[in-house]
């Protein structure tokens, strides 16, 4: 009886502190705004980085590069890697993030011309930009910052970070976005959206997702290891 009443106690204060720290996360900073999830305005085009300068290349853009007069060298379909480099036949890796497809193109007509080319004639498309990102952590298994492939919700997005870790909180994932220069957090509780109470919600360049963590979870886990039990117990993880 003694084990089951402590086991007891320590459920009943684990959850507590589950929602208490839940409400933590979120933050006090005083430019940031709280809003219900449903009500994340969406960025408009100068949020999103879009300006009238020159497109700048990014770690997984895709280009199109063509040499005039040689067939062997042109239709190369290339994306860039994370590292924002591109390797191309005869030259080997160029560095390409930052740098614009014009800059690129001058730069392979150097390195190709004389040694391989006489007068080579170089012209860089972009065939598909993929550098626009969210960044995704927290009690995911694998953080990190992600590129926006097409359409990108919030379940697709911690699918793209292969999903939750034990210490998961599905009932407090944040994200973080910026508006007209306010800075916006909404909570979302995601085994909801699951469950179809609402909708899967759009996430866009430059978002920041957060996964926090289920301190009751981890101290159960620290409890069930520190502690000998006598005799089986069986603990219903029905809530973060």
């Amino acid at each position: 009886m003694r084990i089951v009443r402590l086991i007891c106690l320590a459920v009943a204060a684990l959850s507590l502190a589950s929602c208490a720290s839940d409400k933590a996360r979120m933050g006090t900073s005083p430019d940031l705004a709280l809003v219900d999830a449903k009500q994340l305005p969406v960025p408009n085009n100068a949020d999103l980085g879009v300006s009238d300068r020159p497109y700048r290349i990014g770690a997984f853009d895709k280009l199109m590069v063509d040499v005039f007069n040689s067939p062997q060298l042109s239709g190369k379909e290339i994306q860039v890697d994370a590292s924002g480099r591109m390797t191309f036949p005869l030259i080997g890796t160029v560095e390409v993030a930052g740098k614009t497809p014009g800059e690129v193109a001058v730069e392979l007509q150097d390195r190709l011309r004389g040694r391989y080319i006489l007068n080579p004639q170089v012209t860089v498309n972009l065939k598909e930009i993929v550098s626009q990102t969210v960044t995704i952590g927290g009690e995911v298994k694998k953080p990190g910052v992600y590129p926006i492939l097409g359409r990108m919700t919030l379940l697709t997005a911690i699918a793209s970070a292969e999903g939750w870790t034990e210490y998961s909180s599905q009932t407090a994932v944040i994200v973080f976005r910026q508006v007209d220069g306010v800075r916006y957090a909404a909570l979302y509780d995601v085994r909801s959206i699951q469950k179809g109470n609402y909708a899967d919600p759009d996430l866009y360049p430059r978002d920041v997702v957060m996964v926090g963590e289920s301190q009751a979870r981890r101290v159960w886990r620290d409890f069930l290891l520190a502690t000998p039990l006598l005799a089986p117990v069986i603990y219903i993880i029905g809530r973060d």
